[in-house]
């Protein structure tokens, strides 16, 4: 496994032909994104593809997103439907990926069988770079074990890739900190399966009326992955999280008098001492960068559980909390009964 650094504003030109070069030959590269880092393969490449589902030790069912660098290219791999081309190329590249019908042109891998293809341009210059040089798209998910919290840095996918990657690229830290917002637009109205950065409040400007399953906040599963991180358990830390939607002190103080050791995820402002404390933030967007480094910094302390206060599902606020309510198992308290069922049905170390 290589590592290799480069500025992610003006990514070094042999890093990335290095990179270009080992996807055509079948191989796998982990770079970052404007959302988290991803693990990627060339879109056209059935064994680059089964090489990222093993890495990642991912359910097979479950698709991946293909990552292009225009209009131009996403129209290779899917029916882009006529009104929404223009809309495109307004808020193309960004953090927003369609699930349109596809063309069949990238790996069955790649689309886990459906008849469907998630697709993006990311607002990055380094896969962007990438892409381009390949003259062909890439594909992949985020780059962590499945189910693991999502890569922010490059130390967290050699945390969980090591030795399994062909490259990883570092280009620091990521910007939003979530995945990209995924929404169906083969259905009337379109559907949004995963919230992100691109708010549902942005997503009516462009595309009208956009409705909202429970799937998308995060309050049940589903039966098929039409879109990644829909189906299986995700970004979960390992120590046990509660989401707690009363007073914090209070639960942090119940939890602690029945001899619990607790640590406390503090974000926007609603903190409490506890024997932990992590800062994630003073405002959602500040939260949401921090999210992932967060639940991974919450398993590196000897604690029982962890709480962190639930947030309003306005703007990226609903990307959180779909996070958080997968993270935490749904595990939600909102009184001293619930905390208390989640809290002591848990060993204390």
């Amino acid at each position: 496994m290589l590592l290799l650094r480069t500025d992610p504003l003006k990514p070094d030109a042999d890093v990335i032909r290095f990179a270009a070069e080992v996807l055509k030959r079948g191989g796998i590269v982990a770079a970052p994104t404007e959302t988290v880092y991803g693990l990627f393969t060339h879109a056209y490449s059935d064994g680059g593809c089964a090489k990222v589902f093993k890495a990642k030790e991912r359910p097979p069912d479950n698709p991946l997103i293909v990552h292009v660098d225009s209009v131009e290219m996403a129209a290779q791999i899917a029916y882009i439907p006529e009104e929404i081309v223009d809309v495109l190329r307004r808020i193309w590249p960004g953090p927003i990926t369609l699930v349109m019908k596809s063309r069949g042109a990238v790996s069955r891998c790649v689309t886990a069988g459906l008849d469907t293809v998630a697709v993006r341009a990311p607002a990055h210059p380094i896969p962007l770079a990438i892409i381009k040089e390949l003259e062909a798209p890439i594909a992949g998910p985020s780059a962590n074990k499945a189910g693991r919290p999502s890569p922010t840095t490059a130390e967290h996918v050699v945390e969980d890739l090591n030795g399994e990657v062909d490259v990883i690229i570092d280009g620091g830290p990521t910007f939003f900190g979530v995945e990209s917002t995924i929404i169906d637009v083969t259905r009337k109205p379109p559907i949004l399966l995963r919230p992100g950065p691109f708010t549902v409040e942005e997503l009516e400007k462009y595309f009208g009326p956009v409705e909202i399953p429970p799937v998308a906040r995060g309050l049940i599963e589903t039966d098929v992955a039409l879109a990644p991180g829909m189906k299986y358990k995700h970004y979960a830390p390992n120590t046990p999280l509660v989401i707690v939607h009363f007073d914090l002190s209070l639960a942090v103080e119940t939890l602690r008098s029945k001899g619990l050791k607790v640590a406390v995820l503090c974000a926007t402002g609603r903190c409490t001492n506890a024997d932990v404390v992590i800062k994630m933030g003073d405002d959602l967007y500040e939260v949401a960068k921090n999210l992932y480094r967060s639940l991974r910094e919450l398993d590196r302390f000897s604690v029982d559980i962890g709480v962190v206060p639930a947030v309003e599902e306005t703007g990226i606020g609903l990307a959180i909390m779909n996070r958080l309510r997968k993270a935490s198992g749904h595990r939600e308290a909102f009184n001293l009964g619930q905390l208390l069922k989640y809290g002591l049905a848990q060993p204390v170390f």
